[in-house]
């Protein structure tokens, strides 16, 4: 099946072009952003060879979504989704800290806990917890976002001093982050589903308004269990029922890998990169409650070029 691994498009008044992990953005004059994404999959900071069917248009349409479901909890970028791959929307100044949100002890924070930690970004922890039990109250455990390699972990106190973020700015930003976990938990028990912890980006728009950017509430960026179950399962000490990457992350675990210097990425097969296309389907129905619509993915340039280009010219 074909995959949007990259592309290279050429808009009118193109002034700019940035290549994330995922996603890649064209800034055009106007201060208009077009944000691609593709069907890369990431862990551990690391991109994967084999692109996974769909994984863009699904990623794309759940932050779309999203930011539409949220917008009247706090301001955001978006204009317009002229192709199941594009969002289009204001240019803004992006904050160099992802602002990480956990109402469980989970993933990074549950890895920690097991190290020994009780301090995750200046937070603490209480003692005496078990992995994925909620939190009193949700903690913020923000990290600076890295140009390359890994993110890291960073405390509110060194975003300050070190002059990342205003105190001003965070303090905002701060406000936003658990205004939207808690808009986000309400529309995931909609859904049958929890919201455990994820992760949200700020920028500053050319008149100086600090909006929502970037994705929010997809599986790349989330954590979700399912809500049936999750008590008894805890109680007995079991793995919760999940819908979100930690499986990718937790089969390149199995197969000796995460992201550290000298490991071997395994062999991404073609029946796995299906089996991930098939979950990020379900992701979609299930956080979405719509059924999912796969987009003709024959000339998948030529698909998006053609949409955007007519956006443009109407607009």
């Amino acid at each position: 099946m074909e995959t949007l691994m990259h592309t290279e498009f050429k808009f009118p008044g193109q002034q700019s072009y940035y290549k994330g992990k995922v996603r890649e953005v064209y800034r055009l004059e106007g201060d208009l952003l077009v944000m691609v994404a593709t069907d890369r999959l990431s862990a551990f900071d690391v991109v994967m060879p084999k692109g996974i069917p769909y994984k863009g248009q699904i990623l794309n349409q759940i932050a779309q979504h999203m930011l539409q479901a949220t917008a009247d909890t706090v301001p955001n970028w978006l204009v317009a989704s002229p192709d199941p791959n594009v969002s289009i929307g204001h240019a803004c100044t992006p904050f160099k800290v992802e602002m990480v949100i956990r109402g469980y002890m989970s993933g990074h924070a549950a890895r920690e806990y097991k190290a020994g930690k009780r301090l995750l970004c200046g937070v603490p922890m209480p003692e005496g917890m078990s992995e994925n039990d909620a939190f009193p109250v949700p903690i913020i455990t923000p990290a600076t976002k890295a140009e390359e390699g890994h993110d890291e972990d960073i405390s509110k106190e060194e975003i300050i001093a070190q002059g990342i973020v205003s105190a001003a700015d965070y303090i905002q930003l701060e406000q936003y982050t658990r205004a939207l976990f808690e808009r986000g938990t309400a529309l995931a028990k909609e859904r049958g589903l929890i919201l455990v912890d994820t992760k949200y980006e700020f920028g500053k728009t050319t008149d100086g308004r600090i909006v929502l950017i970037d994705e929010i509430h997809t599986p790349d960026s989330s954590r979700y269990f399912y809500a049936e179950g999750y008590a008894e399962r805890q109680a007995a000490g079991e793995p919760q029922k999940q819908l979100s990457k930690e499986f990718v992350r937790q089969w390149l675990i199995q197969h000796g890998f995460q992201g550290l210097e000298g490991q071997q990425l395994p062999k991404i097969t073609t029946a796995f990169t299906e089996k991930v296309s098939q979950r990020y389907i379900e992701l979609y129905e299930q956080i979405t409650g719509e059924t999912f619509v796969p987009a003709p993915i024959n000339n998948l340039h030529q698909r998006i070029e053609q949409n955007v280009l007519a956006y443009l010219e109407k607009h």
